[in-house]
């Protein structure tokens, strides 16, 4: 109660812009979808992909965590060719990469309209650091339909990397899956 006395009276216009501050550092979910079975044969679980579920609910996110010079996240394995569970051509030039070329999707938030396609960011996870170029958005609005390979929308810290990005960071292959990491964009 003497917090809001303080806030509304004698330093107002402070309060207004912290309030604004602690909103602009979060990302609430933007909605949900409902899941549905895939047809047969159309959820390609390569790289240990989850297919959408009947009936259950997925969140979906329009923003990404603030980025900052080391911004958390979580990578993710993800085949960037023709068949792989990457399901279509990538966002940023309609083609299909090399599995071992270093290239990752990042988050809708992150991807930012496309702002971030084909430049590079850093990688750093394991104890060391890879550069890798940006292809593709992990889709955190959508989902569970064919253009999204009937899998579920990416969550909003996702930097979804290909084969070469795990082994430049020398994880052992049977640890490839998921992995909390930092990524910044290159100088």
């Amino acid at each position: 109660m003497k917090k809001q006395v303080i806030c509304s009276t004698v330093f107002p216009l402070l309060c207004i812009l912290l309030s604004l501050g602690v909103e602009a550092q979060t990302c609430s979910p933007s909605g949900k979808i409902k899941g549905k079975t895939p047809p047969p044969g159309q959820c390609n679980q390569e790289n240990d992909s989850d297919c959408c579920k009947d009936g259950k609910w997925y969140m979906t996110y329009k923003c990404s965590p603030p980025v900052s010079s080391q911004t958390k996240a979580t990578l993710t394995l993800n085949s960037f060719e023709r068949d792989g569970d990457g399901g279509a051509p990538s966002e940023c030039d309609n083609q299909y990469h090399s599995d071992d070329d270093p290239v990752v999707a990042l988050s809708t938030g992150w991807y930012n309209n496309g702002k971030r396609c084909l430049n590079y960011i850093n990688i750093h996870g394991n104890g060391k650091s890879v550069r890798a170029k940006v292809v593709d958005e992990c889709d955190s609005t959508m989902g569970c339909d064919s253009d999204h390979d009937y899998q579920p929308p990416c969550p909003n810290n996702i930097v979804d990397a290909s084969k070469a990005v795990w082994k430049a960071l020398g994880v052992p292959e049977s640890d490839w899956g998921e992995m909390d990491m930092y990524w910044s964009d290159t100088d």
